[in-house]
């Protein structure tokens, strides 16, 4: 009776036997929850961001990395993706990632369709055949939140990782934590810099693994000023790298430059071997020549003229070169193959010279020279000259041998103006890289300007550059000249003009640096329009120095001039007999640690005035309290350099 009360009791209210509803997910990352501090003058904030370095081994390590970043606008977008690297030594073990609304309502997940797989080839790279799976979670709306995860299995403990919790400017960080596993017998090698006050390294011991631990919290948004390092110089960073190392069998060590260099070159030794009648080839090409700049230049067109660069950079061939014998029958191979190889066509020709890691790039900073580690990409050739050859020159020549029309023995701003780590057997030592300073960055122009009497004007412009101002023009010369027009009216200054003429000139190769020389002509309608009887120009057509804008409350960074420089300007203004000056405006002359200036009006005998301008700045560092006066000096020479010339019609 009880069993068949129970039965109808089921029927008639089936619903009191249901399982209860789910629970809704639980919120992550509510918007409303960030302090407002954190969103201020930020447009992504680092919700939490959790990086585990495991060492397993001197062999393997695994890193993990979890983090979540709130957008909050679409100047922050770029965080709303990831890319993690991989490569033949570099497996991923999972890539995971969902997004999220303002109220932390998980929208969606990341699915494996979404994930792109992608090459990361830059072109000249000593150590990669990387490659990368990128994933997207951009949204329409802000703010929202991603969150990834993700694990790579490293066979290539050569290169530890770096903790840099708030690289960019207008990023806060709400928490960021970093961690690293040693295993026993293995001592991590780690530097801190600008760690918040308060923060302290932890140091543990589990299961016989000493464990490291950096933690920081709340890290507001800043800006970047004006003349001043990336903000990634100024915020926390930790850097590690292995004491000992092993990649695929080959083992080293790494507490000193030299450890590095002799790992480096072991590696690579025994592989220089050319054919023997490449061997007599070269012999033959230097049969003569006294001159040991001359001899080596000589090799180096051989060079530039019969080989050609690719990327072959696979596993253990990121830091291993294929045989110079290769090279000498295939024609091509990569940064460490072509320099490998002209080393070897030089020792051919009797004259030595050593392979040398560099971080090579236009945009890059010097290594950090106090902390030796893995920090380098490239390989280029140093090929130290002998007492007798170095008459006032310098003691050394550097090549570049991946690059078929680089001028002989020019660095540049890829690898000129830092350290390089030459490989030696003893193990080798850091050494400076050519310097361009401002003797060397040069731009020299002059103008001819035919003014008529309704302020339109024709021009002929000669200008040379020289150094890193040559950097940004060498290609120039080998473009078609619709191409040519085109880049070069794009940076002039000028208001309505059309360039008639363009003409590119290189330096002869005996000049000390590279340099090229531009003509062109041009046609200004409108120059200088008459004002009633006075016509207003401008003498300093091309070189006007802008005024940084004043700091924004007390200023934070230090100066740094990065970039050495020297300009010289000479216009010279033809006039027609009609229009006089009125009155030269006085000469300028500053003098200031920052840089010195001085720019003048000369009227001359046949009538015309000649402008000459001269700007010398230094590559070089100040403390954040000098910052007015260098803007100071910034305003006054941008406001002598917009200064006018008042010409005056008369009835001639």
């Amino acid at each position: 009776m009880r069993f068949i009360l129970a039965f109808a009791l089921t029927l008639l209210f089936p619903l009191t036997t249901l399982a209860a509803p789910a629970p809704a997910p639980a919120l992550k990352y509510a918007v409303a929850e960030l302090p407002a501090a954190l969103r201020e003058n930020a447009h992504a904030v680092e919700r939490r961001h959790d990086e585990l370095l495991t060492v397993e081994s001197a062999a393997r390590t695994v890193e993990k990395v979890l983090r979540a970043t709130t957008i909050l606008d679409e100047a922050g977008s770029r965080w709303a993706s990831e890319l993690v690297y991989y490569s033949s030594l570099n497996r991923i073990s999972y890539f995971r990632g969902a997004v999220y609304d303002a109220s932390g309502r998980q929208l969606r997940r990341l699915l494996s369709q979404d994930i792109r797989d992608i090459s990361l080839s830059d072109g000249f790279s000593l150590a990669t055949d990387a490659r990368g799976r990128v994933a997207d979670l951009s949204q329409p709306t802000y703010p929202y939140t991603v969150e990834f995860e993700y694990e790579v299995v490293s066979d290539n403990p050569l290169f530890y990782s770096t903790w840099k919790p708030q690289p960019i400017e207008q990023f806060s960080v709400q928490e960021a934590t970093f961690k690293v596993v040693m295993p026993a017998g293995l001592a991590l090698r780690f530097q801190e810099q600008r760690l918040p006050a308060g923060t302290a390294l932890a140091q543990t011991t589990q299961t016989g693994q000493k464990v490291y631990e950096w933690r920081v919290q709340n890290l507001v948004a800043l800006e970047e000023e004006t003349d001043a390092p990336p903000v990634s110089e100024l915020t926390p960073a930790v850097y590690t790298a292995p004491s000992e190392f092993k990649v695929q069998g080959h083992a080293g060590k790494l507490n000193s430059w030299a450890d590095l260099s002799r790992w480096t070159y072991e590696l690579n030794a025994n592989r220089a071997t050319l054919p023997p009648a490449l061997v007599a080839g070269m012999q033959a090409l230097v049969a003569g020549e006294t001159d040991e700049r001359a001899r080596i230049q000589k090799v180096y067109k051989f060079l530039q003229a019969n080989t050609r660069y690719i990327s072959v950079q696979l596993g253990l061939g990121g830091w291993q070169t294929f045989p110079a014998a290769d090279v000498a029958a295939k024609g091509y191979g990569d940064c460490k193959a072509l320099t490998n190889y002209c080393q070897a066509l030089l020792n051919a020709a009797g004259i030595t010279a050593h392979a040398a890691l560099i971080k090579a790039g236009s945009d890059e900073h010097d290594i950090r020279t106090d902390f030796p580690s893995s920090q380098f990409n490239h390989v280029v050739l140093c090929v130290p000259l002998t007492k007798t050859s170095q008459a006032a020159r310098a003691d050394t020549v550097w090549l570049e041998c991946t690059d078929q029309t680089n001028p002989f023995g020019y660095m540049g701003g890829f690898t000129g103006n830092r350290h390089a780590l030459l490989l030696l057997p003893e193990g080798g030592r850091l050494v400076p890289t050519p310097r361009y300073g401002a003797a060397e960055n040069r731009r020299q122009r002059h103008a001819d300007v035919y003014l008529d009497a309704n302020g339109n004007a024709t021009a002929k412009l000669r200008t040379l550059r020289t150094g890193l101002e040559y950097d940004a023009v060498a290609g120039l010369a080998g473009l078609e000249l619709s191409e040519q027009k085109k880049r070069v009216g794009n940076r002039l200054a000028l208001g309505n003009f059309t360039l008639d003429k363009v003409a590119f000139r290189p330096l002869p190769a005996s000049a000390p640096v590279p340099g090229l020389v531009e003509t062109l002509a041009l046609t200004l309608p409108g120059l200088a329009p008459p004002s009633g009887k006075r016509v207003f120009i401008t003498p300093n057509l091309l070189s006007r120095l802008a005024a940084p804008a004043p700091a924004v409350g007390e200023r934070q960074a230090d100066i740094w001039l990065d970039y050495a420089f020297t300009q010289l300007d000479t216009v010279q203004l033809h006039l027609p007999a009609s229009l006089q000056p009125e009155q030269l405006p006085a000469p300028v002359q500053l003098t200031t640690p920052f840089g010195t200036y001085s720019s003048q009006l000369l009227a001359l005998p046949n009538g015309s005035i000649r402008y000459i301008r001269r700007l010398e700045m230094p590559r070089t560092r100040f403390a954040r309290a000098d910052y007015p006066a260098y803007l100071e000096f910034r305003r006054k020479v941008s406001a002598a350099d917009k200064a006018q010339l008042v010409l005056v019609k008369t009835d001639a």
